[in-house]
């Protein structure tokens, strides 16, 4: 699989000066997680799980979850998981290729090793699991039922914790709570692709939900808290992990409160390709998450959860590298290669430090690795027009 893979060979090549590149699910760990991109999470109970799976595929999603926790009812989960089962050996015996990066959110440890087994072969489908209401106490029986089920099965299974507890809320045990959550992750790092953060629920424990109009970080709480999970489990130092966005909770409407035109958007409708961008964007409702996902990168996270396929356009074209992002990269990581030194971009408008700036040059190039790098002339709206149409 590939990012933009499901665009036609010509568009890439108008869009790409560095065209995505092909991984698997056998990959480097790094590699995939930082190709995750939109991980789009499904309720297990969709009778159409798998045609779901392969018509998410075709449009671009190359990363889904398939849950059985929040997303269904106490009631459902005995019928999720049957369906589940069902559903992932059929697409094993019929569709094996082609399919995004597979995860099954749980609810306890022991469906881990329980659904392993019932899954059989078709367990080969799946790259791992998402470990829901993750904490220090919580965490270690779910990781060893991962390391159970992976040498049951005799495939790679990664883990996914989410963090969204209350004790991460709260300002008294939270510290205690990471820098737990870092000992217990440490101890098993080679099955951990990301972290990923749980805002809904982090915001549940005070009563608080974001407008549409607010991101993530307009709400005091969640952004304290975001900064901290950074600060003990994203360092670049090789101690940190991958730490994923929040999700957009709010989906396209036919109607909205305010009329469009009152509303503000990212580009003018002058900017290329102009008025048909900024319709697009209107008649998705993407302002509010495209200056989420732009928050996102600048505090250290790096792909999205996402509930609606409509997210997806986004945060993959906000994931590919620039042209300007590239030429820096390059230029710091060449400088820092021959002593260091600071030396002015080639676009003349910053300072490339090479020593400061290595770790976020290295960063920089991995991600052109799985999302490719934009041509000088190619925006941001140019590749999500790509993605829309």
């Amino acid at each position: 699989m590939r990012h933009f893979g499901h665009l036609a060979d010509d568009v890439r090549d108008r869009l790409f000066l560095e065209q995505p590149g092909a991984f698997d699910r056998d990959s480097a760990a790094g590699v995939l997680s930082t190709a995750l991109g939109a991980t789009l999470y499904c309720p297990a109970t969709r009778s159409t799980l798998g045609a779901d799976v392969r018509k998410q595929a075709a449009r671009g999603v190359v990363s889904m979850v398939l849950c059985l926790e929040d997303a269904i009812s106490d009631h459902e989960v005995p019928a999720a998981e049957a369906n589940l089962v069902a559903q992932l050996s059929e697409l094993h015996t019929s569709c094996a290729q082609d399919l995004p990066l597979l995860f099954i959110r749980v609810r306890e440890a022991g469906q881990i090793t329980d659904l392993a087994e019932r899954l059989g072969p078709a367990v080969g489908l799946l790259s791992g699991f998402v470990l829901p209401k993750f904490t220090e106490e919580s965490g270690n029986d779910f990781l060893e039922a991962l390391a159970a089920a992976e040498e049951q099965s005799g495939h790679r299974l990664f883990a996914m914790p989410v963090l969204e507890s209350p004790e991460l809320a709260h300002l008294e045990s939270r510290r205690d709570q990471l820098f737990g959550i870092s000992r217990l992750l440490g101890k098993h790092r080679e099955r951990i692709l990301a972290v990923r953060l749980g805002v809904t629920d982090l915001c549940s424990a005070y009563g608080l939900r974001r407008s549409p109009d607010l991101t993530a970080y307009d709400v005091a709480l969640v952004a304290a808290v975001i900064g901290d999970v950074v600060n003990v489990l994203g360092r670049a130092d090789g101690s940190g992990y991958t730490v994923t966005g929040p999700v957009w909770e709010y989906f396209p409407v036919q109607e909205r409160m305010f009329k469009p035109q009152l509303r503000r958007t990212p580009f003018a409708a002058t900017d290329p390709p102009g008025e048909a961008v900024r319709q697009r964007i209107i008649e998705h409702d993407l302002d509010g998450l495209i200056r989420e996902i732009e928050l996102d990168r600048a505090n250290g996270l790096l792909g999205k959860t996402c509930i609606h396929p409509s997210h997806v356009p986004a945060v993959h074209a906000l994931s590919v590298v620039t042209h300007e992002e590239y030429s820096d990269a390059r230029d710091i990581l060449d400088q820092e290669r021959g002593g260091g030194g600071v030396l002015r971009s080639a676009y003349t408008n910053k300072m490339n430090e090479a020593k400061p700036h290595r770790a976020w040059a290295e960063r920089i190039l991995l991600r052109a690795e799985v999302f490719g790098v934009a041509r000088e002339d190619v925006s941001f709206a140019e590749l999500l027009a790509a993605c829309l149409c």
